[in-house]
């Protein structure tokens, strides 16, 4: 029976009223269009006076640091300081409700997952334990109910794994979700309220990849195929709206300034969308409804502190931003703003 758009539902898995919104093709299939979205009734504007991006540790340029720097998305200018991650390291993968940013991820291959609340500043504190520990800058996605951290260094290897958490339950560890397609560090990451997205990355050798693939939030399951990047690469900036993907810069190995974007409702190979200002790779990104942020991190041959943005719903090429508070590459990006928020 066909669904009307408009229709309404409550959704027991995450406890959350959805609309369903029509579309050109079917949540991963073409029998049926369209996909359901949550109704917001909360907004970071709310919350912080407007969507909040975070850049979460890293390395500045030879040295570990703790340092979170945050930005307004809606505005330009510079990076300020949010305060302290619970130790000096890069390679985290984070992602974020309405109102709480989580983190999971050290070069040294830990299980700890660090919070803070957005809508402050102040120092991370302790939420619980990943189902393994983790390096190489797990994708991490959200649809403000559950955080997904998917892929990585797991102890001497490349890991597939997926796993999960509420967001707002601290102290109850991570479980499994399933497995991605193959293993990948450091692979990018884009969300809607209904899927997350986890593109590129690369295994050992090196051997860089284009693969994406695809989850459903609210369920659990391994990753699907979803379509290819139109350059194979790692360390790429990435978030979403929930209509749009967008990915900046790769490790290919060298640096490059591509952008690429992808429709997150349907299946398909990714598009061009623009330039970065300059080569980048080792880079991290947030996203509000209108915008997507990423650092530059690395051009190929100095970690530097610069800022671009671009308009999610046009092409174009990027523009400057600002600056973080020091130059930075590996960080980890999140905002309360981004489009697994609906």
């Amino acid at each position: 029976m066909p669904i009307t758009p408009g229709a309404l539902r409550f959704n027991t898995d995450s406890m959350k009223l959805e609309y369903y919104r029509g579309g050109p093709v079917g949540f991963g299939t073409t029998t049926q269009t369209g996909e359901w979205v949550n109704v917001s009734t909360d907004s970071p504007d709310i919350q912080t006076g407007g969507a909040r991006g975070l850049f979460y540790r890293g390395i500045s340029p030879s040295a570990n640091i703790n340092e979170i720097d945050f930005i307004t998305i809606a505005t330009t200018g510079n990076a300020i300081d949010f305060g302290d991650a619970l130790t000096s390291a890069r390679q985290a993968g984070a992602t974020a409700s309405r109102t709480r940013a989580v983190a999971l991820g050290r070069d040294t291959a830990n299980n700890t997952i660090e919070f803070v609340t957005i809508s402050s500043t102040g120092n991370a504190q302790d939420f619980g334990d990943a189902t393994a520990a983790r390096a190489g800058s797990p994708a991490a996605m959200s649809n403000g109910t559950r955080g997904v951290f998917a892929g990585g260094y797991s102890g001497p290897a490349v890991t597939n794994l997926i796993d999960y958490i509420t967001i707002a339950s601290q102290g109850v560890d991570a479980q499994d979700f399933g497995d991605l397609s193959a293993t990948r560090s450091e692979p990018s990451r884009a969300q809607s309220s209904t899927r997350g997205i986890i593109a590129g990355g690369r295994t050992p050798g090196p051997a860089y990849h284009n693969n994406i693939n695809f989850i459903t939030l609210s369920t659990l399951g391994n990753g699907s195929d979803f379509g290819n990047l139109t350059a194979s690469g790692s360390e790429i900036a990435g978030d979403s709206n929930s209509i749009r993907g967008l990915f900046a810069g790769r490790q290919t190995p060298s640096a490059s300034n591509i952008i690429d974007y992808i429709t997150i409702a349907t299946l398909g190979n990714a598009q061009d969308f623009g330039d970065t200002t300059t080569a980048c790779e080792s880079s991290r990104g947030c996203a509000s409804s209108t915008r997507f942020v990423y650092n530059i991190g690395h051009t190929g041959s100095a970690t530097v502190n610069t800022i671009d943005f671009v308009t999610i719903m046009t092409q174009g090429n990027a523009i400057d931003f600002g600056d973080l508070v020091s130059a930075k590459r590996q960080a980890a990006g999140c905002s309360n703003g981004h489009g697994g928020l609906g």
